[in-house]
């Protein structure tokens, strides 16, 4: 609330001070007239407010371990596995960080203070999907529980993020990276690296197929657990087709999975088995998740429209995959002028 007390001033002039109190914060002035002194206050008192929204009572008796907590338990399940797998313990580091606090004194400075630490040792990219986890749990607090009159992360900028790499395999490394990996020790690398490159699939997307997912008769699987929470069939035609009916006449009983650990509980780990068959084909600077990247680049060089990219990729904002449009010109560049070429010789 605002106060305003007569002074006097230069020459014995009287004064009007202004003083206003807000959640601890003060701030004051003096001006020669009573009225410039109650607009000044006016237009201060709204300012504060606007900036330090006033906590909701529930604000006042949960901590931020106590939101993360709940959060976990109640909303985080439904998430698909691999993002569970990723932001678990990354709200488990928000808590570690700042759980003791209330969330009255959860504040856009100290975020901000703990996203600037988190920078030092994590690209920007990591950073802005550890505000993206909590930024979701601060919303639900607000929206659903009460807890919060509105996220302290919304007064929170993101990093600015480096353009995304696109390494893709070249005509040459393609036969190299498969041949190694069907040398390979481990059985499974093959059809799963096969997959990767016939289908666009994710690592985890694929890792997680189980026989329930796959429709030999219609040459088809399903995708039930994606990145954007929505099931996506994709054919399977060709190699790949081949390489999962030989699978098929394998298959443990054991477990529905199509790539399955030892004890059958869990997908394996194909991380050293892909670096050494990396190693062995001589390839440098590639990674998984960059067979994706090789898919859209085919797709690209075969005419394939950007509309036609997201859907295979499940991408919903076409923004994601007009990093590829450059290959998707140049292909179609070439053919129009071979066809001008034949037409007008």
């Amino acid at each position: 609330m605002a106060s305003i007390q007569k002074r006097p001033g230069r020459g014995g002039r009287l004064g009007y001070r202004v003083q206003i109190r807000l959640r601890g914060g003060v701030r004051s002035a003096t001006f020669p007239t009573l009225q410039e002194a109650r607009q000044w206050a006016a237009i201060t008192e709204g300012t504060l407010r606007t900036q330090h929204i006033e906590p909701t009572r529930e604000a006042l008796y949960h901590t931020l371990g106590e939101l993360l907590e709940r959060y976990c338990r109640e909303v985080l399940p439904g998430k698909g596995p691999g993002t569970q797998a990723h932001q678990g313990p990354q709200l488990a580091w928000w808590s570690t960080q700042l759980g003791r606090l209330r969330l009255d004194q959860v504040t856009p400075a100290r975020l901000a203070e703990c996203k600037d630490r988190l920078a030092q040792t994590r690209a920007p990219g990591t950073v802005n999907r550890y505000l993206a986890a909590l930024s979701h749990a601060l919303t639900t607090a607000v929206v659903e529980w009460g807890w919060l009159e509105a996220s302290p992360l919304h007064r929170v900028r993101r990093l600015r993020e480096p353009r995304g790499r696109v390494r893709c395999l070249s005509d040459e490394e393609r036969p190299r990276l498969l041949a190694a990996c069907q040398a390979s020790h481990n059985r499974c690398l093959y059809p799963v690296v096969l997959l990767a490159l016939s289908t666009g699939a994710r690592k985890q997307e694929i890792l997680s197929l189980t026989w329930h997912d796959i429709d030999l008769r219609r040459a088809q699987l399903t995708l039930p657990h994606t990145k954007n929470g929505e099931p996506r069939t994709l054919p399977l035609v060709g190699l790949a087709l081949e390489t999962v009916h030989t699978l098929a006449r394998v298959r443990r009983i054991d477990t529905p999975l199509l790539f399955p650990r030892a004890d059958g509980r869990a997908p394996l780990d194909l991380r050293y088995a892909f670096q050494q068959a990396l190693r062995e084909a001589g390839i440098a600077d590639f990674r998984w998740h960059d067979m994706r990247h090789s898919f859209a680049s085919y797709l690209a060089m075969q005419g394939a429209s950007l509309l036609e990219m997201a859907e295979a990729l499940g991408h919903k904002p076409l923004a994601m995959v007009k990093r590829y449009a450059h290959l998707s010109e140049a292909h179609t560049a070439g053919v129009v002028a071979r066809m001008n070429a034949a037409m007008f010789p």
